[in-house]
């Protein structure tokens, strides 16, 4: 981030920074804000709800804007006739949002061992590296994982592909690397929210496909 900054600052650009899981981070780590360490430039951070309180349904968020804002008048101006004209803001999501923030925090406990999340990513992250030809990283915050295929050993070379395959025979639906610009055919991503049982359904059904999967 601080090399992002020095960036910004070499050519005098706006940082835009979209903060939507700051509250959803594991294992002792926690969250900077990108404009905290870049108090002399022109930072657009955005945050909500849909994430860290797991009310996606509600499309509710926020822009903050910081930092130096001599020359970006127009920017904002813009910003400003954009939001004006809209007429029928979402008021019923928008008065969650000092509730959600000063109140009970309940994602903080799924986040701790023993909690929804924590228990679930440790499961999941286990199951992947115990399935012969995949790994995976630990992931650190939020609700996914992206495991690693060994594409030699299953002969892939389309990940879409592979998905659809998997998606096929027992109709469960992963999204591929390529869909995050990955530019190699040997990731996926499983978003581990679903309950436990659905996780290792999912696991039993990866370490049977791939027993005998050879992409044609």
């Amino acid at each position: 981030m601080q090399q992002i900054v020095e960036v910004a600052r070499e050519h005098d650009l706006i940082i835009f920074s979209d903060e939507i899981y700051d509250r959803l981070v594991m294992d002792d780590y926690v969250h900077v804000p990108i404009a905290t360490l870049a108090p002399d430039r022109f930072v657009v951070t955005l945050g909500g709800l849909s994430k860290s309180h797991r009310v996606a349904g509600f499309r509710v968020g926020w822009m903050v804007l910081s930092g130096d804002k001599s020359n970006v008048k127009d920017y904002i101006e813009g910003l400003n006739m954009l939001s004006s004209m809209r007429l029928c803001s979402n008021v019923l999501s928008q008065q969650i949002v000092q509730t959600a923030l000063g109140g009970y925090q309940s994602s903080d406990e799924l986040l701790l061992p023993g909690g929804r999340i924590y228990e679930q990513r440790e499961f999941i992250y286990k199951a992947i590296n115990d399935i012969p030809g995949l790994s995976a990283v630990k992931p650190k915050a939020a609700f996914y994982i992206f495991p690693k295929i060994d594409i030699q050993r299953f002969n892939i070379t389309n990940d879409e592909q592979f998905v659809l395959d998997f998606l096929h025979e027992h109709h469960i639906l992963l999204v591929h690397g390529g869909g995050f610009n990955w530019q190699q055919p040997d990731h996926f991503r499983i978003v581990y929210l679903p309950n436990m049982e659905d996780l290792k359904t999912t696991a039993e059904k990866m370490t049977e496909f791939l027993a005998s999967y050879r992409q044609k």
